[in-house]
């Protein structure tokens, strides 16, 4: 697909739907529809990969519009108290489901995009590591790095001085194991491992300091 005026008014509708959701308190509806943001946000975002064809700046858009609805939620967990941590992941979660499963997809049905995509299992994420994309290399790392944080703080701020049996703290470290080893690849591939397991202890050790055992 190539950008035209039609493609063009399509994406900017897709935009305008995902704003729509990103303020939807705003129209006082007492209603849990603005969490559908994160899910909403992959209609546009995904459309332009099909037009763009560049997985990088596909995932630096994302993970933007995962943050800007991250910071509104976060916000509203902690300061107008209308947010709950737990429907904000179980959303979060399910646009990642999503997004894995339309990134097995994609490159799959247009062999073009493997190109500037590598394959981690069944999944093709963007090749950060290729000379392709000098350019957005970095942005992606931050704007990965951020998200990824703004997922870790708020639970870590939630679960403080909450009653955690180690078996517990463990099972909550291994969970973030996967995203720990992804930034670990995306900085330092030749030293992901011991990173990730870096992360994970510094991770393990300020959850057994902030936590109560029952």
């Amino acid at each position: 697909m190539q950008f035209d005026p039609t493609s063009i008014i399509i994406l900017i509708t897709l935009c305008i739907i995902f704003v729509v959701f990103l303020i939807f308190d705003l129209f006082e509806r007492n209603e849990k529809a603005g969490y559908l943001a994160y899910i909403v946000a992959l209609v546009p975002v995904n459309y332009f990969w099909g037009i763009e064809g560049d997985p990088l700046l596909v995932y630096i858009i994302l993970f933007s519009l995962w943050i800007l609805t991250l910071l509104r939620d976060t916000i509203g967990v902690y300061l107008d108290k209308n947010k709950d941590i737990n429907e904000i992941l179980l959303y979060l979660f399910l646009a990642i489901i999503i997004q894995l499963i339309i990134t097995a997809i994609m490159p799959e049905v247009n062999e073009d995009l493997q190109l500037t995509t590598e394959k981690i299992m069944y999944f093709w994420v963007p090749n950060v590591h290729s000379a392709i994309f000098v350019d957005f290399a970095l942005a992606f790392k931050i704007v990965a790095t951020v998200f990824i944080l703004l997922i870790v703080v708020p639970l870590i701020i939630d679960v403080k001085d909450e009653e955690a049996p180690l078996p517990i703290v463990i099972i909550f470290v291994a969970i973030f194991i996967i995203p720990f080893l992804y930034l670990s690849y995306i900085w330092v591939p030749e030293i992901m491992g011991v990173l990730t397991f870096l992360f994970s202890v510094i991770l393990f050790i300020i959850l057994l300091m902030i936590t109560k055992k029952e």
